[in-house]
């Protein structure tokens, strides 16, 4: 799931996956379809897990696009010049644009958007470890522009391939843009790299506080993750969370090795005969707290959200015209 949108199921949710009995036959001919590579679109027959698994994973990527905009939208005013200030102001306002494209696309599921901003408000449903974290410098604005960037398009252009249509073309759309984004962070992160001893050592600083998140980026590791196996087979994930983290790491350490970097963790190398990175494993437990609620920034964030949607109510209700039917989208 983006950025470790991952949220262990209780026990309700299980008994109400259990007690739910698929057709056989129309099971047969959904994953046959899958297995075809055909895409499965808002009016096709599906599982009541597929559907289910989909709401949740769409829902939790669209608030994390809405709640990724919050540290870097702090940071517009500060910016250091006026070429950074319109950089970052473009930015915040496509990953806005990016949240309200994934939660059209969760709506086609049958799940009201007003009802997953209410369940994002309430705390039932999450967004990315990541975005609970402070951007103290500019130098973090960096790290997420050029890293944090980095791992989300490594995620997305991967499910970009799976087997829900509006899902996948919404993906698609927003990896065009992401890879602006990810140029537009990484030319951030190579002037401070190869600027003033003052500039250098404020990013590595920033590299040293972000590197743990970054590592939670994907998720849990492979043998923590409970959904796994059941989502790659449907095809809603089409990498597992170690292989994108492992894809992650093949790109972007040699890049920040690169720099003259270094990266917090002394076990950090590649395993030349298994051609996979070797690294301290982060600490779950950290992970975990943070995505039910205890971690530094979250009450702070979810206020910000709450205030932004009570004073925005008036607009939305100057809006709403009485007189007009609503209808799920079907694109």
């Amino acid at each position: 799931m983006y950025g470790g949108g991952y949220v262990q199921e209780n026990e309700n949710e299980k008994k109400a996956t259990s007690a739910v009995q698929d057709d056989p036959i129309k099971l047969e001919a959904f994953e046959a379809k899958i297995s075809r590579g055909e895409k499965i679109e808002p009016r096709d027959w599906m599982p009541f897990d597929y559907r289910r698994q989909l709401i949740r994973m769409i829902e939790q990527h669209a608030h994390s696009e809405i709640m990724g905009a919050l540290p870097e939208g702090t940071w517009i005013t500060r910016a250091p010049n006026f070429k950074r200030k319109m950089a970052i102001m473009a930015k915040v306002q496509d990953e806005i644009g990016h949240g309200q494209m994934l939660y059209s696309a969760a709506e086609t599921l049958g799940k009201p958007r007003e009802e997953m901003i209410n369940d994002l408000l309430s705390g039932k449903s999450k967004y990315s470890n990541v975005f609970n974290y402070p951007a103290k410098t500019w130098a973090d604005v960096t790290v997420i522009g050029f890293l944090i960037d980095a791992a989300a398009i490594v995620n997305q252009v991967i499910n970009s391939k799976g087997s829900y249509g509006p899902y996948c073309r919404a993906l698609e759309r927003i990896c065009f843009e992401e890879a602006f984004h990810l140029k537009q962070g990484h030319d951030a992160f190579v002037a401070l790299a190869t600027g003033t001893k003052f500039q250098r050592e404020m990013l590595q600083e920033a590299l040293n506080r972000w590197w743990q998140p970054i590592m939670h980026f994907h998720g849990p590791s492979d043998k923590l993750s409970v959904h796994t196996e059941r989502l790659m087979r449907w095809k809603v994930k089409m990498a597992s969370n170690d292989d994108m983290r492992q894809q992650f790491l093949n790109t972007y350490v040699p890049k920040i090795w690169e720099l003259g970097l270094t990266i917090p963790d002394p076990n950090m190398h590649k395993n030349e005969e298994t051609k996979q990175w070797e690294f301290t494993e982060p600490d779950w437990d950290e992970f975990f707290r943070v995505i039910n609620g205890d971690g530094p920034c979250n009450k702070e964030r979810i206020a910000v959200r709450k205030w932004a949607e009570e004073h925005g109510r008036w607009v939305r209700e100057a809006l709403m015209n009485p007189a007009e039917k609503y209808s799920l989208p079907y694109a």
